[in-house]
C-alpha cells in the first residue's frame, strides 16, 4: 500500500512540474513574441505587419492541414511542418491562456 502511495505521489509530482516546465515556456513565448512585435514596430510597421500576416497565414494552412479529411497518399513536407507548427501553437496558447503573465 505504502510503495502505490509513494508511486502516485512520484507521478503526481512529475505531472506537475512538466505542467509548470510548459507554462513557464509557454508563457516566455508570449513575452518573447510581444517584446519581438513591439521591437520590429518601432523599427519597421510594414516589415513587422508583412511578418505577422503570413505567420498568420501560415497558421491558418496548417490548421487547414490538420482539420480536413484525409486524403489517401502522403501529405507534403510544407503540410506536415504548418500542421505541426498549427498543433504546438494551440499548446502553447491553451497553456498561456491560463498564465497571468499578461
Amino acid at each position: 500500500m505504502i510503495r502505490g502511495a509513494g508511486s502516485f505521489l512520484k507521478e503526481f509530482l512529475e505531472e506537475l512540474a512538466g505542467e509548470v516546465a510548459l507554462t513557464v515556456v509557454a508563457c516566455l513565448a508570449v513575452g518573447g513574441l510581444a517584446l519581438g512585435f513591439v521591437w520590429g514596430w518601432e523599427r519597421s510597421p510594414l516589415v513587422t505587419g508583412g511578418v505577422g500576416g503570413a505567420l498568420l497565414a501560415f497558421l491558418g494552412y496548417g490548421g487547414w492541414e490538420l482539420l480536413r479529411p484525409a486524403k489517401p497518399g502522403r501529405r507534403g513536407r510544407l503540410a506536415g511542418a504548418a500542421a505541426t507548427t498549427f498543433a504546438v501553437t494551440a499548446l502553447f496558447i491553451a497553456y498561456a491562456w491560463s498564465c497571468s503573465c499578461s
